[in-house]
């Protein structure tokens, strides 16, 4: 199922190199890091409002718009899903309220 989360983030990085004319996403990197920000926040609003209005077809599509602009800033930074995936997977098994204290102890 991740495998769909490596070739996106493929195509992402190659988005890096295309005209932002014709490319979203190399519109978007040439925006700079606020824009991409300010379109994480505007998603995640929408998955929220998605969420409370109770219908899963808009949530689903909504959550799918957060991911892809996740992807899209995880690539401005250099990183990938592989990262995010290996910090998952990293925690699995683990307490959410152990994990939280472990990186509460960190900062």
């Amino acid at each position: 199922m991740s495998d769909i989360l490596i070739r996106l983030a493929q195509v992402l990085e190659a988005r890096k190199q295309a005209d932002s004319d014709d490319s979203y996403v190399a519109r978007l990197y040439g925006k700079g890091l606020d824009a991409i920000l300010k379109k994480i926040g505007e998603e995640a609003t929408e998955t929220v409002m998605a969420a409370k209005d109770g219908d899963p077809v808009r949530l689903t599509a909504e959550i799918a718009d957060l991911w892809f602009h996740c992807l899209v800033l995880l690539a401005q930074q250099g990183l990938g899903p592989e990262q995010v995936l290996a910090e998952l997977d990293r925690r699995f098994g683990l307490s959410g309220i152990a994990e939280k204290a472990a990186r509460s102890s960190r900062t």
